[in-house]
């Protein structure tokens, strides 16, 4: 069942990051993440959805958040599955839904990134109907080039 995130999902949601290889810095991040949205700490309006499998909680999750400065233009900011869970079309369930999500929002479009050297990923965007948009060189680090997709969700 796909739903809004809850409070009581946090841990399960950062085991879930720790099993697709999170790096500490990045579980760091999301934590504060979690603890400043459920906190009421943001100034936008992002939102948290949960793929929550009745026998084993929670094993997937997607952050999505308006960019600044734009017209209905959000971004994906993470999208995972529990690894043991995936290749069984739960990404692609929780991505639409995130997309119906920002449809009922009025969202014009839907940005997301990943590096380049994550070629199922990219695969994945492309399956779900994003296009590739650009290429950032040596954005995380040097060698690890950003690849940016891009979906139109409302032509209005």
């Amino acid at each position: 069942m796909i739903r809004p995130t809850k409070p009581e999902d946090a841990e399960a949601l950062i085991a879930v990051a720790n099993t697709i290889g999170f790096q500490p810095n990045e579980i760091e991040v999301l934590v504060k993440m979690l603890t400043d949205y459920f906190g009421g700490n943001s100034d936008s309006d992002p939102f948290w959805i949960t793929d929550d499998d009745d026998k084993d909680g929670p094993v997937g999750v997607a952050y999505c958040e308006p960019e600044r400065m734009t017209e209905q233009t959000w971004n994906l900011q993470l999208i995972a599955i529990r690894s043991d869970r995936q290749g069984q079309g739960r990404g692609g369930k929780l991505l639409h839904y995130v997309e119906e999500t920002l449809k009922a929002r009025g969202g014009r479009m839907l940005l997301v990134e990943t590096l380049a050297s994550l070629e199922r990923t990219r695969k994945f965007y492309v399956k779900c109907g994003y296009q590739q948009e650009a290429c950032i060189r040596d954005f995380y680090a040097a060698g690890a080039d950003k690849i940016v997709f891009r979906k139109v969700l409302n032509t209005d």
